[in-house]
């Protein structure tokens, strides 16, 4: 029971718009208070500290910086370029370019809101100019930018390997089938949609033009390989990978293109501390409540409880699939991940539940949240840039949040689908 009034004053706090951090260090003071006295908050900051600087955690300033680098440095448009000069004979090609161009991006970032922003600013205008409804045009830049979170590397997935003390490579590793996946049925939408709305073919498919386009974004393109071919070959780990791309992306976007400056890499690395102080705020403030709920056996009494209703991991699966969903609805992914995995592993380890899958099912629970007002973070950055109205974009967007849906109920009943990859590198 103490579990649901602590995550229930959590959840009120939020609500009446107390930041995520401050709401989960209120809280857990009060519940230190309660329980054990004054003198037990002589342990908090070392707890807070000691919860804050986990070495897979680095991953996460790093990756951010690396995008904003790559962004400023003009890869995107290579990428979109390239998607253009392959795509452009298909009705509707745009929005086809657009999700693969954030898939290619995804490789990059690891950030759903990044890639949104950065592809948005350029797609979303370009399919609006060419007679797609700005509704449709923020539908599909919103959900396929959500695929960065999917397709490695992922922040989420590094905060979840952090919380779940998990693999994180194994994680990037499970992430590939269902991001991909997602993505063709993504295309499949676009297709009928296009057909129906009759969008428009942007050019005649000329094999001329491929190898121009190519060859402007071959070091966008070998750049990903570059990272993820270090990080499953086991030559660097994630954090070490996420340090390789900043330093590729200076090298690429400095000394090849030409086009990254002093004042975008200031900028980079402002909006990489904002963003990481933002985490690690929320990643101490969490540490200190996972202190009082270890004390007072929270997580092992939820697990009692609710093997109490049933001990088959399927309906245990069906059940954190409804709690994540619905957090998604309030929290931002990070929030989710920090405030609920350290309590849950418990459970999902009693049934025998595959920590690397389960990762993959939060993670894709957490993207759909990206979608769903009212919070939706990355269906807010598309509205914004396409002067949309969320609640009118979600009616179109509803049809790609369903292949989401697919993909998540494919990755939580048919466990070989997330696992088959990591089986085949890692044998277990």
């Amino acid at each position: 029971m103490a579990i649901f009034v602590l995550f229930g004053a959590v959840l009120l706090l939020v609500f009446v718009n107390v930041p995520i951090a401050l709401a989960l260090g209120v809280v857990a003071v009060i519940a230190i208070l309660q329980s054990s006295g004054f003198s037990a908050l002589a342990n908090a900051p070392l707890a807070m500290y000691s919860g804050a600087t986990s070495f897979p955690l680095i991953a996460i300033p790093l990756f951010i910086l690396a995008g904003a680098i790559m962004n400023a440095s003009g890869i995107s448009r290579r990428l979109i370029a390239l998607s253009s000069a392959l795509l452009g004979w298909m009705r509707g090609a745009l929005a086809q370019v657009t999700i693969v161009t954030s898939m290619f991006f995804a490789e990059i970032s690891g950030s759903a809101v990044a890639d949104a922003a950065a592809l948005g600013s350029i797609l979303i205008p370009a399919m609006k100019s060419k007679g797609y409804t700005k509704e449709f045009s923020a539908a599909v830049l919103s959900s396929s930018a959500t695929l960065a979170v999917i397709i490695p590397p992922s922040i989420p997935m590094i905060l979840y390997a952090a919380m779940a003390d998990t693999s994180v490579v194994k994680l990037f590793v499970a992430g590939i089938l269902p991001g991909v996946l997602g993505g063709l049925l993504m295309m499949a939408i676009t297709w009928y949609f296009a057909r129906k709305l009759d969008f428009p073919v942007e050019q005649k498919f000329v094999p001329a033009n491929v190898w121009p386009a190519l060859k402007e974004a071959s070091w966008a393109l070998v750049l990903p390989a570059i990272i993820l071919g270090g990080i499953f070959g086991g030559v660097v780990t994630a954090t070490e990978g996420a340090a390789l791309a900043v330093v590729a992306a200076i090298v690429i976007g400095a000394g090849i293109y030409h086009e990254l400056h002093w004042h975008d890499l200031w900028v980079a690395l402002i909006d990489g501390v904002t963003q990481t102080a933002v985490v690690m705020l929320l990643v101490a403030a969490s540490a200190l409540l996972g202190v009082h709920l270890t004390e007072i056996q929270a997580p092992q009494k939820l697990a009692a409880a609710v093997m109490a209703i049933s001990t088959s991991k399927w309906v245990v699966l069906l059940l954190l699939n409804v709690l994540f969903l619905i957090l998604g609805f309030f929290l931002h992914s990070a929030a989710a991940i920090i405030l609920v995995v350290p309590v849950v592993m418990p459970l999902v380890q009693a049934v025998g539940i595959d920590p690397v899958q389960f990762g993959i099912i939060i993670t894709i629970n957490l993207g759909i949240g990206q979608q769903t007002p009212p919070v939706a973070s990355v269906l807010t950055v598309a509205c914004s840039i396409a002067k949309a109205d969320m609640w009118e974009v979600s009616k179109v967007n509803v049809w790609f949040v369903a292949t989401l849906l697919i993909v998540l109920g494919l990755s939580t009943y048919i466990p070989v689908f997330p696992l088959a990859l990591v089986k085949l590198f890692y044998g277990s």
